[in-house]
């Protein structure tokens, strides 16, 4: 996009502080072993990488653990047949839950219709061995060297032209998926990739859903409370593109001041810290909440004038300053949207309409919050063949 600086030291430093561990235990840590039961499956071959067993498709070559998390372990690889590196996320024993299992099959069924410069492209679903019975799902990546939550908490600073290109291109990403009628829903600094030359992607789509589709709403224990707009805060059945707009203001808000804006110990902390900052709501700016009970819990807190981000965030851009009081707005009606905030003058000399189009198509999720494992496995199954077409005729 015309920049010509580049985070690689940020990068290298970001990616150091995922282990303590040296260079040379990193490469120890992906292990070719033995198959269990020492029969070895036609097109795959197994390794150990921090302690748990990948069992995957010959033509990738892991290098080493890059991430762990509630979901499983991720490693990067070289695929031989493209030379291309990649990131392989192993999910294990993906049918013991099912609410997480549908976040996975949600994900996939998305990103293969994403085709987007700033959301992760997924490269490939690996076929597992037997059909009804496969336990683990191995997803594809393209590999990002680090996230921007990695960046923000490093000790090097970010220059003004940083932010805005970040912030630029995560705008310029979520107008794609909302002109798609996708909502993400769990934007945080975590879910945003990152290259050394700052291209930055946005991944995680396991909460996503159609905007407008039914039974949507999200439980407190589920997305991340630091990031939620006052409508979820205030279960409010009725909501839109602008819940991404909030969690957006509030990344925003977290690269230009270096630590979180709401870091709210639960939800009703959560609300009062935003009160605090935005100051009391006009009766106005309350009408957008259907829930008497909520309305009257916002109403009850003690009168405050608020604290200007003038003064948060001192060493600031004045239009950033600007853009983010119209992101971080109470009333969901009266916040800004994606398009304009792109068209903002802080973004002036970034956002072209011409090289920016809309989805062809909006993407239809079609997912039943309500299937069972046998569903999800066949509807899991059949995603995996839009990667693998000549399974389709081959006897599982």
């Amino acid at each position: 996009m015309g920049f010509s600086f580049s985070l690689n030291s940020l990068a290298g430093k970001a990616k150091q502080s995922l282990t303590p561990n040296t260079n040379a235990v990193w490469e120890k840590m992906a292990t070719l072993v033995e198959p269990p039961n020492k029969i070895k499956p036609k097109g795959k071959h197994y390794y150990t990488i921090w302690q748990t067993l990948f069992e995957i498709d010959t033509k990738y070559i892991p290098i080493k653990p890059i991430g762990r998390g509630a979901y499983g372990v991720v490693c990067s690889s070289i695929n031989r047949e493209t030379n291309e590196k990649v990131a392989i996320k192993k999910i294990g024993n993906i049918f013991d839950n099912c609410i997480d299992a549908l976040r996975t099959l949600r994900e996939v069924k998305l990103l293969r219709h994403i085709r987007h410069e700033n959301v992760i492209a997924l490269k490939d679903v690996m076929m597992p061995i037997q059909r009804t019975s496969f336990k683990d799902v191995y997803l594809v990546y393209e590999l990002m060297d680090t996230d921007l939550h990695q960046i923000i908490k490093s000790s090097q600073p970010l220059s003004n032209d940083h932010c805005k290109y970040f912030l630029f291109q995560l705008l310029r990403g979520l107008k794609y998926l909302h002109s798609a009628n996708i909502l993400h829903r769990d934007l945080k600094p975590g879910n945003l990739l990152v290259n050394a030359n700052c291209d930055l992607k946005i991944c995680d789509f396991g909460l996503a859903r159609t905007n407008g589709a039914e039974g949507q709403f999200m439980t407190e224990y589920v997305v991340t409370r630091w990031y939620r707009a006052p409508e979820l805060l205030l279960c409010c059945e009725n909501y839109g593109t602008s819940i991404d707009v909030w969690s957006v203001g509030c990344i925003f808000a977290e690269i230009l001041g270096r630590k979180p804006i709401f870091p709210g110990s639960e939800c009703l902390n959560q609300l009062k810290l935003i009160i605090s900052v935005l100051g009391s709501q006009q009766e106005s700016d309350l009408a957008f909440i259907d829930n008497q009970k909520a309305r009257r819990f916002i109403r009850s807190l003690p009168y405050t004038r608020g604290r200007p981000f003038a003064q948060l965030f001192p060493q600031a851009d004045p239009l950033a300053i600007d853009l983010l009081q119209k992101m971080l707005v109470f009333d969901p009606t009266k916040r800004i949207s994606v398009l304009e905030a792109l068209q903002h003058p802080y973004m002036a000399g970034l956002y072209d309409p011409r090289l920016n189009p809309p989805a062809q198509v909006p993407v239809n999720l079609d997912i039943d919050e309500n299937w069972g494992e046998e569903m999800i496995r066949e509807m899991m199954w059949n995603e995996m063949l839009q990667y693998h077409p000549e399974a389709a005729s081959a006897n599982v």
